[in-house]
């Protein structure tokens, strides 16, 4: 047992006119299995380099441990599994490997398959099996669930379980149930540490929010009453001011007693309404808000919008599923299943028209519209003016989109290239919800997306319910907002 403190910790990237961390404190234990959550943006992964003494900072950092960073970066992926994780833990037995190799579920073969072959999946287990071999060092594991499909988080959950303590960044609700103990939230104006899992935090997160609503309308409700008293006063005091006996002459006396208690009274209303504004600025400082989003699918003439008749898609004419068969009708918010690998995004952009070579018919209603989220990122880079021009998007309900997703306008104005991996997502998020269409085609839209801009996600699939076909590994997310699923199968 070692507990690690953090002590005023201050923080800001160079040439950043905002810090990341101001004056932050707060500790916690290395047996537990900690769940750090937070908005994009608010510095989870930057947390972890601070842990590692990667930047320069203020405050303190108080640690009888060392830190470990998962992923682990591999520069020669050529090379066999087993080679590769010798690397990562070169004091590692062969027979510790597949032992590890056992809880994860990974065949030992791979251990002699070139690491370059593997699935997704099959890196990020292997590469796990070698990092908790390492012995002396406190894990920081950041997002390992990005693009692994659901069979693989859950054994991944089940893994990290039986392990002693980590610091893990995830955004996917029913893993970090799954796994952790206790949760660490950035929040905006505080970190603060609670034990339990993700549900357990975000009941008493959600039961807090609403306590300070509560409050809030109280305090305005004063602020509003002690306004219209101060009205009052005010029109008490020009009253006495203007008031004249028969003779025309004022009582002096008289009105500078009343004015006196009129200037009083002023002066102990403006003090409570003060105070008031002043309860209300810091009672609303963590208030994480989660605007509504908007989105206007298009009604099309025809019920049934796509047919697939036995498609099935090929790589160096290997058939990579089964054939299969479906239909999306009006409506439908269809899931699309298979391990990493099945063939789910050529299938998403078969439907697109994209040039993947595939057998069977796919028949589209005229006139279709679709609008399409990929699953990769790295090519947006360059202004967002020049993203919103080329995709003829409208400015104003483009950048209200991404505020509402808890985007900072200082973001308008940087390069695309720098942006993060979470604020990439927002970016295809919102075009695509700018778009009117008839079918919305989304691949993975969830990967580094925050847990609050998911539930805003799911409220408005819920409120103005699209036609979609999607895959998406969350699986609060799927089974909240599926009506269809279509599983691929090997």
């Amino acid at each position: 047992m070692s507990m690690i403190k953090i002590e005023n910790l201050t923080f800001a990237y160079p040439g950043s006119y905002d810090n990341i961390f101001e004056n932050c404190s707060f500790q916690f234990d290395t047996n537990w299995k900690i769940g750090l959550i937070g908005r994009n943006g608010r510095g989870k992964t930057t947390l972890l380099h601070l842990l590692q003494n990667h930047y320069s900072y203020t405050g303190r950092i108080i640690s009888a441990v060392l830190f470990d960073y998962f992923p682990y970066p591999i520069e020669e992926k050529n090379l066999l599994t087993g080679e590769v994780l010798n690397k990562v833990c070169p004091t590692a037995e062969e027979w510790e490997f597949l032992r590890e190799f056992s809880f994860l579920a990974l065949d030992a073969e791979v251990l002699w398959r070139p690491f370059d072959t593997l699935s997704n999946g099959e890196q990020t287990k292997a590469l796990l099996a070698a990092f908790f071999l390492k012995e002396g060092c406190f894990p920081l594991i950041d997002e390992p669930t990005n693009h692994l499909d659901a069979h693989a988080r859950q054994v991944i959950a089940s893994y990290l379980n039986k392990k002693k303590g980590y610091l893990l960044v995830s955004h996917d609700r029913k893993f970090l149930d799954e796994c952790v103990d206790h949760v660490i939230s950035i929040n905006k104006a505080t970190i603060d540490v609670q034990a339990g899992n993700f549900s357990s935090w975000w009941e008493n997160f959600s039961r807090q929010q609403q306590f300070e609503q509560r409050q809030n309308e109280r305090l305005q409700n004063d602020i509003t009453r002690l306004r219209k008293a101060a009205m009052r006063t005010s029109n008490w005091s020009d009253q006495i001011e203007s008031s004249k006996y028969g003779d025309g002459s004022a009582d002096r006396g008289y009105i500078g007693h009343q004015s006196a208690k009129m200037m009083k009274r002023a002066k102990v209303i403006a003090k409570r309404r003060e105070r008031a504004i002043e309860e209300t600025a810091s009672l609303l400082k963590n208030t994480e808000k989660a605007e509504t989003l908007k989105l206007w699918p298009l009604s099309h003439h025809s019920q049934t919008l796509v047919t697939c008749s036995e498609v099935v898609v090929s790589y160096d004419q290997t058939a990579i599923f089964r054939p299969v068969s479906f239909s999306i009708i009006q409506g439908d918010r269809i899931a699309l299943n298979g391990g990493n690998g099945s063939g789910k995004s050529s299938l998403l952009k078969i439907l697109i028209g994209a040039p993947i070579a595939h057998t069977g018919t796919i028949s589209r209603a005229s006139g279709l519209v679709i609008s399409y989220l990929p699953q990769d990122t790295s090519f947006l880079n360059g202004s967002l003016s020049s993203f919103i021009q080329e995709n003829q998007l409208d400015e104003t309900l483009f950048k209200t989109i991404l505020r509402k997703l808890d985007f900072e306008r200082v973001q308008f104005e940087k390069d695309m290239a720098g942006y993060s991996k979470g604020q990439k997502k927002k970016v295809l998020i919102a075009k695509s919800l700018c778009e009117k269409a008839h079918l919305y085609i989304w691949d993975e839209p969830l990967n580094y997306i925050d847990i609050y801009s998911r539930m805003q996600i799911e409220e408005l699939i819920e409120t103005f319910c699209p036609t979609m076909i999607f895959v998406e590994h969350d699986r609060a997310f799927t089974d909240k907002i599926a009506t269809k699923r279509i599983d691929l199968l090997p």
